[in-house]
């Protein structure tokens, strides 16, 4: 089967949706080694590159990354180029792995909803990504042969609000990825140096915007260095800067303790391997997610985890995990500051977090999404 997937998201430096297009293409190629994969974007946009996997293994040989040539029209991708493109390579799938779906419904369609921040919390998203989500996510979902999300927590809100039947949507989790593993302390100390973490810190990270929630965080840490005015502990936010970020800086500028709040922008794997082994806890204090990969990831590295006490979450994380309100910073500060002076409860929640992300793999979400593939092809099947 010549199966597609949208390559778009690995177009710029990969996020969350990158990081699962890339690891879900060849964790598909690996499980079905008879089909052939595809990630296809259009030539208005610039090469791509992908590296070979971490451990330094090729790319599967069924997986390939396709530029697809277009024309003006063509540039109009979803609504012209891509269906053009689907019709004359013959793909009898193609998986939109972030939010889009061919408009015209030339072969079977899987669509991968990852949140509903933008419907749910237009107010943290900038005015014109909330008009077009708007638009097009029930048109998306209503075209889309099956629908996959990261959470049962997704599914269900996917159903409820865009009015989809349920029989058509599937959780299916994601994982961390392979190269996240616990590094000992000192071999950390080159990239702590560089990145001006020092010894302790709290460790945050994800893009900068208003759904991250980072000011709660910045006000939580503000009060553990009152409460704690003997410590030298600093805060390290790992993320690139996104949208509406400008009041985030403004506050950092006005902080206290802005001499100990550290902002490194975007890392790679390496580096925040690297910190996620070696913070004393690591933070994450969004209002709403789809999944969260990053508690994942650090789970994985040995980190103990702190989150907000939202759906998502408390669904990924189990047990594995201290929880907060995320409204609440002082009940944030409280939860630091509980976790920092009890080392007995930081090496239960490092061990609880390694199995716990033991328990996700892309292997098993492959396995998992050729199945919803073999429903939407039955689907399609039946639509014509």
């Amino acid at each position: 089967m010549h199966i597609g997937l949208d390559g778009l998201p690995l177009a710029s430096p990969k996020t969350g949706v990158g990081h699962y297009t890339f690891e879900l293409a060849r964790a598909l190629a690996q499980a079905a080694p008879e089909n052939t994969f595809e990630l296809v974007y259009p030539s208005s946009y610039a090469p791509i590159e992908i590296d070979a996997d971490p451990a330094g293994s090729e790319l599967p040989g069924n997986l390939r990354l396709k530029r697809a040539p277009v024309g003006p029209l063509g540039r109009h991708w979803w609504s012209n180029g891509l269906p053009r493109y689907v019709r004359r390579n013959k793909i009898e799938l193609f998986h939109g792995t972030n939010y889009d779906v061919p408009l015209w419904r030339r072969c079977a369609t899987v669509l991968t909803i990852h949140d509903l921040s933008l419907l749910l919390y237009p107010e943290t998203h900038r005015k014109r990504s909330v008009r077009r989500a708007r638009r097009r996510t029930p048109l998306m979902a209503r075209t889309a042969n099956a629908i996959i999300t990261p959470t049962e927590s997704v599914r269900r809100e996917v159903c409820e609000l865009l009015k989809i039947n349920s029989e058509k949507v599937f959780a299916i989790p994601e994982a961390a990825r392979a190269s996240f593993r616990p590094v000992d302390f000192d071999s950390t100390q080159e990239i702590r140096c560089r990145l001006g973490c020092g010894d302790e810190f709290l460790l945050a990270v994800g893009t900068i915007e208003p759904r991250k929630n980072l000011n709660v965080l910045v006000v939580a840490f503000e009060q553990f260095t009152r409460a704690r005015p003997e410590s030298r502990l600093k805060l390290v936010i790992a993320g690139g800067r996104g949208w509406l970020a400008d009041p985030f800086f403004e506050n950092i500028r006005k902080s206290p303790a802005q001499d100990r709040i550290v902002i490194t922008d975007y890392l790679h794997d390496a580096e925040l391997r690297a910190l996620y082994s070696s913070c004393r806890a690591f933070i994450y204090p969004s209002l709403y997610e789809g999944f969260g990969l990053p508690p994942l990831e650090a789970m994985a590295c040995g980190a103990p985890v702190i989150a907000s006490r939202i759906p998502a979450l408390v669904e990924i994380a189990g047990e594995a995990a201290s929880f907060f309100e995320p409204a609440d910073a002082t009940d944030l500060c409280e939860t630091i500051l509980a976790l920092l002076e009890d080392s007995n409860a930081r090496k239960k929640f490092s061990i609880a977090g390694q199995t716990r992300a033991a328990e996700f793999s892309w292997q098993n979400a492959a396995r998992k999404t050729l199945e919803v593939y073999e429903f939407a092809l039955r689907e399609f099947s039946a639509r014509r």
